[in-house]
């Protein structure tokens, strides 16, 4: 059983309002060369900051984050 939730932001079209980093910054936060958001590089898979794997514990940060995305960037699947 994987208890890790995956977790796909698509960058291009993130409008940089911060929502996501400041619902959970331990997964989330802002790259600071193109200041979109991206995954923290602790979660990160392939090295590709839209793409990561948010432990069981964070599961519950990671979706309200996703929910409170107003343009619903933010893709979580178990």
């Amino acid at each position: 059983m994987n208890d890790k939730i995956k977790v796909r932001i698509d960058r291009d079209e993130c409008i940089m309002c911060g929502a996501c980093q400041a619902t959970c910054p331990e997964f989330f936060e802002e790259n600071p060369d193109d200041y979109l958001s991206q995954v923290v590089a602790k979660y990160r898979v392939d090295d590709d900051p839209g793409a990561g794997e948010a432990p069981a514990d964070l599961k519950d940060c990671v979706q309200e984050a996703a929910e409170d995305c107003p343009v619903q960037i933010i893709h979580v699947e178990e």
